[in-house]
């Protein structure tokens, strides 16, 4: 053991030069850890004849159900590929599931870096995401979860809030540890872009082990990971300062176009004169002296252009962000005649702080200001001046984020062992403290640069003039860094924070068996129930954000709660058992009652007929229900900001989103039909297709700015009401309050094809081959604000609300055997229009296809693991943040090794 470490040890510090050293021992590097493939239909391994695998979907849990409801399995070797730093990000990779929330797509708010699931492109909050079967408070940052003690992901790709409860609208994400753990294993990886940038690496271990003679066993594990970053947006192409421009005169007879380098023409990092009269037009050097400002091609409004010495926000933004982040399990489980007690806990916790972007604004000098004076001499006037304060740093966030959580339950069965049972509590409180640092503070900036001189001629605040124990100091905005250190720390020295806690109780019990025999088979039934108490909390906020007194952002009070209370029953009834058919149907039922809008029923029938062992069809119907969250329901004030198009001008405005406790469940209506075909004639191919209607009605949403305007100008006097403008009309501030829409609908194809050739059928090499492709196609997505109807499939880029490719799919080849594996994998993600309301030149964006590599090898019990994703360096569309679609990073190796004992 002692040797096996020393080797590990010391082929991680050999860092950079063991990437290549590994990748060239690899021909050509390949994806993380591969484990053996799935056996084909007839063939088993040993740990499967050990212990029934029962994968349903469903709250029946019997061997050989077929559930109606669709279920895609992933398993360690899917999850290894493409060594992704989340379970979320690695299960991102599936058609299904829709990238919202990645460290590349959150930038700087309350779920920066965090990875949550969202199937059907519906958002997270309609994607149940559960650990063992249960709720759990980490389920909103899969970051929280060891990803080296899964043993599987179950994903229920329909409706299923009649079987688990509000939230299941879009479907389930079922986390399964490996409960039989054993052994002590450790490993740890490194990872790097090809541009010697986004730095990553972790360490990983997990021990597990039986006592008491096999009734007991206890099992532990952790993860540590450091990701450092993209913090430069030019180093990608595409992603730098993109943005939507408005050329004078329009662009190829369009009113915008997608452009690079599209700056401020408003504001310059040394001051800009903006104000009418013979200086406007004039900047300053870094000295304070003036100089003519270079201008790009002005836009339509004259706040952006294309080119010139400007910059812009986008540009200032990480493309990835950085963090640390560490998680902890630990379960112990011990048998007592036919029931098995246990007891788990989870510790995590993930932070960062990093520059966000900086300060901007307009603001008015009058003649008889002293830096006024000194800067333009005997021509001093008033005068506005743009300016961005990149000199005094960068507008910092930071967060923290603690998760705790800790289990107990018994499972068991009954006399015979026909029935079984399963009851649970468990307690979650996650701690959530956010930062912004380098932030102005209104008030005082507005009193800084009213400076005038005193009776001694020293330069002072006008607010000295009657309070000399004034704590205002004058703030010199003229030029670069002239500013008094004093007058800095009192502008931009106050520091918005505050902490939030979330605390979730849930408990619950089930009962399932067999009640009776028909002609066909026993007819197996599940019932329970279940409740549930959510609640927030702030703890603590900062003056100044309390008062509303920040420039930009301002933290607000967060609290509220709710709980709930729900009863459920499961029925699954044979009809036919014959060698040509084998028709079940199966049916559903839940009330839930909620604290905060009353009772609400939701169900679920369904039906499979197996044909001849070779073809599975299967048909359900569903309604589905989801409450407001806690954000949904109680936020006060949430800031962000946005680019928007309206009558062939841009404009950036600021997006305030809030809270509504009189928000109704929505409800979902999902059809899904389907057929597996699984040839006994040709072991291990499984090929499977599956369509899926979904309807919400009452859809509670916040829309996005650009959803705002589109349906103001379509004529919802609603969404005109939710903008405001400034004295020409142009939209400075959207306030969008979550609310109830009208309508959401999206249909769509889920096709898998998956084969796993034994070798020794064709040769005489040890091992397998392994073939998986899967692939959704999305023709409709289509939202209905009660005045229009938007259609959002094909709609791929970025800051457009529910947009989805109408077409993605990944496909898998692989190899393995007791010591080697090699795979590579073809993700496709196809194109469609930046945003089809948009009157854009350039809008149409083309499809993207990358290629994966990986493999692995035990070398002297040892097992060295390489990949390489986007080999060919794709790169991603034009858009303006960055598109969740596409990949914005390039390429990235990742290289690890692990050892197990």
């Amino acid at each position: 053991m002692s040797n096996r470490c020393d080797r590990l040890r010391g082929a991680l510090l050999r860092g950079t030069a063991g990437t290549a050293i590994l990748l060239t021992s690899l021909a050509a590097g390949a994806a993380i850890a591969q484990t053996a493939p799935a056996p084909a239909a007839g063939e088993s391994t040993a740990a499967e004849a050990q212990t029934d695998i029962v994968v349903t979907g469903s709250r029946i849990d019997k061997a050989g159900f077929d559930a109606p409801t669709p279920t895609t399995v992933v398993g360690e070797a899917d999850l290894r590929i493409g060594a992704r730093p989340s379970i979320a990000q690695a299960l991102n990779d599936l058609p299904q599931f829709r990238a919202t929330q990645t460290p590349t797509s959150t930038v700087a708010n309350t779920n920066s870096s965090s990875s949550a699931m969202d199937l059907r492109g519906l958002g997270v909050t309609r994607t149940l995401t559960l650990l063992n079967n249960r709720r759990f408070t980490g389920s909103a940052d899969l970051n929280t979860i060891p990803q080296n003690m899964l043993k599987r992901v179950e994903v229920v790709t329909g409706g299923a809030s009649a079987a688990w409860g509000s939230g299941a609208v879009g479907g389930v994400v079922n986390l399964i540890l490996d409960d039989k753990l054993q052994g002590l294993t450790v490993g740890a990886q490194n990872g790097i872009s090809s541009r010697g940038d986004g730095h990553r690496y972790s360490f990983n271990g997990s021990f597990g082990t039986s006592f008491a003679g096999g009734r007991g066993h206890f099992m532990i594990g952790g993860e540590y990971q450091q990701d450092m970053g993209i913090f430069n947006r030019f180093s990608r192409p595409n992603v730098g300062s993109t943005d939507l421009f408005s050329p004078v005169g329009g662009a190829n007879g369009h009113k915008l176009i997608l452009s690079r380098d599209v700056f401020y023409a408003n504001y310059g990092t040394n001051g800009l004169i903006t104000s009418a009269g013979a200086l406007k037009g004039q900047t300053f050097n870094a000295d304070g002296s003036l100089r003519p400002f270079q201008f790009g091609q002005v836009g339509v409004g004259g706040t952006t252009m294309v080119g010139g010495e400007g910059v812009s926000s986008n540009s200032e933004h990480t493309l990835t962000n950085p963090y640390q982040r560490y998680n902890n399990y630990a379960r112990v489980s011990y048998e007592v005649g036919q029931a098995n007690f246990w007891a788990d806990a989870t510790f995590s916790r993930i932070w960062a702080k990093y520059p966000f972007y900086a300060e901007t604004g307009s603001y008015a000098l009058k003649a008889t200001n002293p830096y006024v004076q000194q800067a333009l001499g005997a021509a001093a006037t008033d005068i506005t001046v743009g300016r961005v304060f990149e000199d005094y740093g960068m507008r910092t966030f930071g967060f923290s984020r603690r998760n705790i959580e800790g289990a107990i339950g018994v499972d068991g069965t009954i006399g015979d062992g026909k029935w079984k049972y399963s009851a649970y509590y468990a307690h979650g409180e996650l701690r959530n403290a956010q930062s912004y640092d380098n932030q102005i503070t209104g008030a005082n900036l507005k009193n800084a640069l009213d400076a005038v001189r005193d009776g001694s001629g020293n330069i002072v605040c006008r607010d000295a003039l009657t309070n000399p124990n004034t704590a205002c100091r004058p703030l010199n905005i003229l030029g670069a860094g002239r500013a008094d250190p004093a007058a800095v720390r009192y502008v931009f020295g106050n520091q918005a924070s505050v902490v939030y806690t979330t605390k979730l109780d849930t408990t619950g019990f089930s009962l399932r068996g067999d009640a009776f025999n028909t002609w066909a088979g026993p007819v197996s039934v599940a019932v329970g129930g279940e409740a549930r108490w959510e609640s927030i909390t702030t703890n603590s906020l900062d003056p100044t954000s309390a008062a509303g007194g920040f420039s930009r952002f301002n933290f607000s009070p967060l609290n509220g709660g709710f709980n709930v209370q729900e009863g459920f029953g499961e029925v699954a009834i044979p009809l036919l058992d014959q060698p040509f058919s084998k028709l079940d149907i199966n049916g559903a039922a839940r009330y839930s009652h909620y604290s905060t809008s009353g009772g609400i029923w939701s169900w679920k029938v369904g039906a499979t007929d197996r044909i001849f062992d070779n073809l599975l069809l299967r048909f359900s119907r569903s309604r589905d229900i989801r409450s407001g969250s806690l954000t949904e329901l109680y936020t006060t004030v949430a800031t962000s900001f946005f680019s928007v198009a309206e009558n062939g001008n841009t404009y950036t405005v600021t997006r305030y989103a809030g809270g509504n406790p009189r928000l109704r469940p929505e409800i979902g209506s999902t059809l899904t039909l389907g057929a597996v075909f699984t040839p006994t004639a040709i072991r291990g191919l499984n090929l499977s297709v599956d369509y899926y209607k979904i309807d919400i009605q009452d859809a509670i949403v916040s829309l996005g700015a650009q959803d705002i305007i589109t349906s103001c100008g379509l004529g919802n006097n609603a969404a005109c009401a939710q903008i405001e403008r400034d004295a020409n009309g142009a939209p400075t501030t959207i306030r969008s309050t979550y609310i109830n829409l009208a309508q959401y609908k999206t249909r769509g194809l889920d096709m898998e094809a998956s084969y796993v050739l034994p070798m020794n059928r064709i040769s005489s090499l040890p091992g397998s081959l392994r073939f998986r492709v899967l692939a959704t196609y999305v023709p409709k997505v289509e939202i209905n604000n009660g005045v229009a109807v938007i259609q959002r499939a094909g709609d791929v880029g970025d800051g457009v609300s529910f947009g989805t490719p109408k077409w993605r799919g990944t496909g898998s080849i692989s190899y393995s055997n007791s010591d080697f594996s090699i795979d590579a994998r073809v993700r496709y993600v196809g194109g469609g229009v930046y945003d089809h309301t948009l009157d854009l030149a350039n809008n149409k964006i083309n499809s993207r296809t990358y290629f994966d590599l990986g493999g692995q090898a035990t070398i002297g019990g040892l097992t060295w693991f390489a990949s390489v994703n986007n080999l060919f360096d794709r790169k991603p569309p034009l858009t303006t943040y960055g598109s969740i679609f596409y990949d914005s990073i390039g390429r990235y190796i990742n290289v690890g090794a692990k050892v197990h004992f």
